[in-house]
């Protein structure tokens, strides 16, 4: 008596053993955000109503613009992870789906790079 279901008995697939690997990568992207969403809250919170100047202060000091490149970075994986994984669960076209993917990771990779490059502007004009 097999376990596996009649479709899995006739196509002959099996697990593709990469499931654990993106479920963990996304478990910890999750916790490092939390704290990471605090920072960037914090910063938001400290720059809302000021003038421009004492903005790009705040945002160009060392401490912060580390902060704000590891949420950058942080959030636009997690952000690549969740989008494959909803990407691989509800594209079926298989022509559709290698382009959602690609633009997944073209998308990603923009706004971490447009992200990062204008905190390190700020942080390196102060």
């Amino acid at each position: 008596m097999s376990m596996r279901t009649p479709l899995g008995q006739a196509r002959g697939l099996g697990s593709a053993r990469s499931g654990t690997g993106h479920f963990w990568l996304q478990r910890v992207t999750a916790v490092a955000g939390i704290p990471l969403t605090v920072g960037f809250i914090i910063v938001v919170v400290m720059v809302v109503g000021r003038n421009h100047a004492f903005t790009v202060q705040i945002l160009g000091s060392p401490l912060v613009a580390l902060t704000m490149i590891l949420f950058i970075l942080t959030i636009v994986y997690h952000m690549w992870l969740g989008m494959q994984v909803v990407i691989d669960d509800y594209v079926h076209d298989l022509l559709l789906r290698p382009i959602a993917a690609m633009s997944n990771t073209f998308f990603c990779v923009v706004v971490g790079l447009a992200s990062t490059y204008a905190i390190l502007k700020l942080s390196f004009s102060v």
